[in-house]
């Protein structure tokens, strides 16, 4: 039996080793991408696009928390590029955007990205110069926990939607700064003024139509950019990218959109979706039938398919002009019957903020509507908006409050199934106490379709004074959305909690989407000292002045701000 003693001396020397390892330095990882073009054909048009590694998207980068990653990012363009890892925490000098954290990378130039892996879950990583993630620049990470996950699965799968163009990004801003509608293809006709005069009346319809012309902007404006060929993984519907099951096998897919402008409503006929994760973060699991899925946000689902058949994933992006399309199956080479596209969203008056408290809607002529410079619909008290104070109203026993009563926009799941909110995201671990905001700054949303010009308290980019943060403070963001658009705001560094009222329970997200009209509440944790980027995520509205540079001043020296 041996010698009790020596055996409990053993277990202690065993112990003594493993506590070591546990604390010992972190894991090092070295990876390398380089950054070139390849010809692609998404379209039936053959098309130079940017690639990392021969590949677009580029390859999944796996990492794991607590490793110190090193990767080393070749420019073989003929002009500057950068790579922002999107949504890790990391110091600000490794965040990848030129003008804030570093100057970018020049052509033929090796950059090396060093950080440490502080967390887990599902992100991705993208250009943040110039057009070159609509052109192709992107790819998904995947970071694996160093405790176990709190959800089973058997099998996962990547599933990057992304929307692919025959212009070039350059030429799709060029063309609307020309001209907004440029890519409208969805213009309301002849056809659909008869039969809104039968469904709502002669003196009904035109007045309808003279409030949008006053307002210079169309019920159809749910997305600045069609003309798209949606893909999952970098094939389009016909080529069918088709991921693998063993019947009865949990599932999980990591969706994430890496859109430059496409929102998606996500659904998989015949299987419930779990939702565990939204933006890299454990939420309490939620079963839904469909998700809306906003640019660059991510989610993890599991789904369960029992039969031997095959199950498309169907991704259909919110305006109702096109979708993307992919296939769980048990063998490749299986389909499934491949839904049709439902009829078009339409802007209502609740999405341009004419759903206030007290005003007669059914009374309110065309001339009311004078004077108010709709183009940004400034002045208008979003705050109080029926229904719509986040910071009073119970959720779940009231609509959707991320959406405007009567919006065109508010989901209308398929069947009459169940839609994800985000009132129903919960927390699955309080990631910061719970305790008051020190301040509150109000964000505008604003801008000018007919020149398309978007911005942030009526000020666009490049005219703008950062906004200045303390370390240690705890900020209440205040987005009042005074634009027709659906606008994903990314917050760079720094984590996002998004008021649901539930408190210490409400969700961490990197991006939070404020659809039109609508109010919306989140705090920040101001714990990252340096210069960030914060910015809505669509990629033309980013680049036309809705951004800006956030300064964190205090805090570890370490961390100091750039000269």
């Amino acid at each position: 039996m041996g010698n009790p003693n020596v055996r409990k001396a053993a277990m202690a020397t065993l112990v003594a080793m493993l506590a070591s390892l546990a604390t010992g330095p972190a894991v090092a990882g070295t990876y390398d991408l380089v950054i070139d073009t390849v010809t692609v054909d998404h379209s039936g048009t053959p098309k130079q696009a940017i690639a990392y590694n021969g590949q677009t998207p580029g390859p999944t980068l796996r990492f794991k928390e607590g490793e110190e990653v090193t990767i080393n990012v070749t420019n073989r363009l003929s002009e500057s590029t950068s790579i922002h890892w999107h949504g890790l925490i990391l110091p600000p000098d490794q965040d990848g955007v030129p003008g804030i954290s570093f100057p970018g990378i020049a052509p033929g130039e090796t950059f090396t990205y060093r950080f440490p892996i502080v967390q887990s879950g599902t992100y991705w990583f993208h250009s943040h110069s110039g057009m070159q993630e609509q052109d192709g620049a992107y790819g998904s990470i995947v970071i694996e926990p160093k405790d176990r996950e709190p959800f089973k699965f058997d099998r996962e799968h990547v599933v990057v939607l992304s929307d692919s163009h025959d212009h070039s990004g350059h030429r799709i801003l060029s063309n609307l700064k020309k001209m907004s509608d440029y890519y409208n293809r969805q213009q309301r006709t002849v056809g659909d003024f008869l039969r809104d005069v039968e469904e709502k009346g002669l003196s009904a319809t035109v007045q309808d139509r003279l409030d949008w012309g006053e307002m210079r902007m169309m019920a159809t404006d749910v997305a600045d950019v069609q003309g798209y060929t949606l893909l999952v993984n970098g094939k389009n519907p016909e080529q069918n990218w088709t991921g693998l099951f063993t019947p009865g096998e949990r599932v999980r897919l990591r969706f994430i959109n890496a859109s430059a402008m496409t929102y998606f409503d996500v659904r998989i006929p015949g299987l419930d979706l779990l939702v565990v994760q939204a933006d890299g973060n454990n939420v309490q699991p939620v079963k839904v039938d469909e998700f809306r899925i906003a640019v660059a946000e991510t989610y993890d689902v599991i789904v369960r398919p029992t039969e031997d058949r095959a199950y498309t994933i169907f991704a259909e992006t919110m305006s109702r002009a096109g979708y993307a399309r992919a296939t769980l199956a048990p063998q490749d080479g299986m389909q499934a019957e491949v839904p049709t596209l439902r009829a078009p969203d339409r802007l209502t008056m609740a999405d341009m903020g004419m759903a206030h408290e007290g005003m007669d809607h059914a009374s309110m002529g065309h001339g009311s509507m004078a004077g108010m410079d709709h183009s940004n619909m400034a002045g208008m008290d979003h705050s109080k908006m029926a229904g719509m104070d986040h910071s009073k109203m119970a959720m779940g026993d009231k609509p959707d409050p991320f959406y405007a009563p009567g919006s065109g926009l508010t989901p209308k799941p398929a069947d009459g199934g169940k839609f994800l909110s985000y009132a129903d995201l919960r927390a699955q671990k309080p990631l910061y106490p719970d305790r008051e905001a020190t301040r509150e700054i109000e964000l505008r949303l604003t801008g000018n379709m007919e020149r398309y010009i978007w911005s942030i308290n009526g000020v666009k980019y490049s005219d703008a004074e950062p906004i200045r943060l303390r370390y240690g403070e705890r900020v209440r963001f205040k987005f009042v959305n005074e634009t027709m658009m659906t606008h994903p705001m990314h917050l760079h560094g720094m984590w996002s909690i998004l008021d649901t009222g539930k408190g210490k329970w409400d969700p961490v997200k990197h991006v939070v989407s404020v659809a039109p009209g609508m109010t919306v509440y989140t705090e920040t944790e101001v714990d990252a000292p340096g210069q960030w980027a914060f910015h809505c995520h669509l990629m033309y509205h980013m680049a036309t002045g809705m951004f800006r540079k956030v300064i964190v001043e205090g805090g570890p020296q370490s961390a100091a701000l750039p000269n």
